[in-house]
């Protein structure tokens, strides 16, 4: 943790996060994995009841009025209890609770912010279908107005929290015109958990168990008009301002989940002997050790550095950059963080006597969701090439091209 970043409240907020993490029992993580455990209820209760859900949010709604940088702080420290905790502390609080906050209306932010972040209810977001991941606008769940309300219909798959959540935060088409642009056709609603609200499978999932993660099926879901979050057929603006928490956010509870791994094998490497010597001492493990802490330390400051870029208001383009960066960038390092962790402990890293094998599992997932990385990558290059662009228009920035004995061959420029 770079602590040195930190204002004093925002130091405060750490420790009570910490707190959290200490409190929880090493069954409830065992049995999370097991999937003797479905949602972590009890954990979210506890950490509503604390007042860490949703920090960055009003206290008038439940938050504590604080910023981005504290929202990864608090991230990063309920990651360490292991992947699926911050994934489930973050869909709902971050993610359902920021469209909700930003764009919903006070009656909305009452209904359903207020008590969530108090942990008296629990909240999951619907982005993936089976026939869409990474194509969004291309949704085939419908809504179909009818007087006063909305008729859904369709299906969502992968939603963590599908079994546990008492309300979803769905998209769906509401211009049924198939001319009309896939950005103009869409609409954002709060749907409650009740009839025609289905949880037809749960998944098997690799890692990041015990999230209720589940495949929905919405068959003619009544939905109140009021629950329409923004405008009608505005999802487009709700969506681009979402992806910011689930980006960053990710980012910034995958170091977390990284860093028992890293502290395992610290510890373990000190304590190991060959040779008549702590394995340590071999640069081919110390090197790894040393190279894993790195990619920790670069990835934090990525983080920090797009959160306090959020902050001061930058252009919402050079925000989607960094943001999409920050995410590819950070899961892939942890990932790789985690990987060296298991090597450098050799065979009994691969075994369930340690918990590095359940964190490597578990960080598979950082790379997938949220938008693949693939989809960051794409991202990041279309707005860096977009900056270079303005840059160039702009005429204010040395001519870099020309810092070369023969710069002005221009026979052999060719292009």
């Amino acid at each position: 943790m770079y602590e040195f970043l930190l204002s004093q409240a925002q130091k405060q907020i750490v420790e009570e996060a910490r707190d959290l993490v200490a409190w929880v029992p090493r069954e409830m993580i065992l049995d999370m994995d097991r999937e003797r455990i479905v949602f972590p209820r009890e954990f979210l209760q506890e950490a509503g009841r604390r007042n860490l859900l949703g920090c960055r949010y009003p206290k008038k709604w439940g938050g504590r009025g604080m910023d981005w940088v504290a929202t990864c702080a608090v991230m990063e420290e309920i990651g360490t209890l292991g992947y699926i905790f911050a994934c489930t502390f973050g869909v709902g609080a971050e993610l359902v609770c920021d469209a909700i906050v930003l764009h919903g209306s006070d009656d909305l932010k009452k209904k359903y912010v207020k008590p969530l972040l108090a942990g008296k209810i629990f909240a999951a977001e619907c982005l993936t279908e089976p026939r869409g991941g990474s194509d969004f606008f291309g949704t085939s769940t419908s809504a179909i107005e009818s007087g006063d309300h909305f008729l859904l219909t369709g299906q969502k798959r992968f939603i963590v929290g599908a079994e546990g959540a008492d309300y979803f935060l769905v998209y769906a088409r509401t211009d049924h015109d198939p001319q009309t642009h896939p950005h103009k056709a869409l609409t954002c609603f709060v749907v409650d958990r009740g009839p025609g609200v289905e949880v037809s499978y749960l998944y098997g999932l690799m890692g990041c168990r015990g999230g209720g993660a589940g495949r929905l099926v919405f068959k003619d879901a009544v939905v109140p008009r009021e629950n329409i979050v923004g405008r009608l057929n505005g999802a487009y603006k709700v969506f681009n301002t979402m992806m910011i928490p689930e980006r960053l956010g990710t980012a910034a509870m995958t170091i977390g989940a990284a860093r028992p791994a890293l502290d395992i094998a610290t510890g373990y490497t000190t304590r190991r002997k060959a040779f008549g010597q702590t394995i340590n001492q071999f640069q081919g493990v110390s090197f790894q050790v040393a190279e894993a802490a790195t990619l920790l330390d670069a990835s934090r400051s990525l983080v920090y550095t797009t959160a306090r870029a959020i902050e001061s208001g930058q252009d919402p383009n050079t925000i989607r950059r960094l943001v999409s960066e920050t995410k590819k960038f950070v899961t892939e390092s942890c990932q790789e963080a985690a990987r060296k962790a298991m090597q450098v402990m050799g065979g009994i890293g691969y075994t369930n006597v340690f918990p590095i094998e359940r964190i490597v599992r578990d960080l598979g997932l950082a790379s997938i969701w949220t938008g693949s990385n693939e989809v960051m990558a794409l991202i990041t290059a279309h707005e860096w090439y977009r900056e270079y662009t303005l840059r160039k228009k702009g005429g204010r920035e040395r001519d870099y091209e020309s810092d070369a004995p023969e710069a002005f061959a221009e026979d052999e420029k060719i292009y």
